[in-house]
């Protein structure tokens, strides 16, 4: 697993000082048998499978993935979308949100307190196929009334990797 961690205040009172570290350790490894876990945190197997469940099930651990090389896998076209909406009713946002969800392509989708109302993460192969994906994909999508796009040149900076 990778990603932000909770900070300690966020998190004070809910998880003691072991279930924190079970977060650390498996964000940086999520990998990590359960014996080297238990290791690493100072507790036998046992008391540390039930933590991890538990953190499992409560949503404080939400999976587990494999951190691919999208350079690699030819997927390393990465382009930001502003979105604005023609209308910005909750049953706008409702029919937006699902219908963005739908596109592969999204990586991410966040709703701004801006000048537009959503930014999106698109990542495709090339220029092409994002010119694609903007004109028949997003600009179809419910009530969308004008983007604007940044194609990001080089990444400097992104925790999932």
């Amino acid at each position: 697993m990778t990603g932000t961690i909770p900070t300690q205040r966020a998190i004070a009172g809910e998880l003691d000082r072991f279930d924190q570290a079970i977060i650390a350790a498996l964000a940086q490894d999520g990998r990590m048998t359960v014996t080297d876990l238990a290791e690493r945190i100072g507790l036998s197997k046992t008391p540390t499978q039930v933590r991890l469940k538990r953190l499992i099930d409560q949503d404080y651990i939400l999976g587990f993935r494999a951190v691919t090389n999208l350079a690699k896998l030819g997927l390393d076209h990465v382009a930001f979308t502003e979105v604005k909406l023609s209308d910005t009713r909750e049953s706008a946002l409702r029919d937006f949100n699902a219908a963005v969800r739908k596109i592969p392509e999204v990586e991410e989708c966040h709703l701004i307190a801006s000048s537009f109302d959503y930014l999106l993460k698109v990542r495709t192969t090339d220029i092409r196929r994002y010119r694609y994906v903007l004109g028949e994909k997003i600009s179809s999508l419910p009530h969308v009334a004008s983007t604007s796009t940044f194609v990001a040149m080089e990444t400097i900076l992104d925790h999932d990797r």
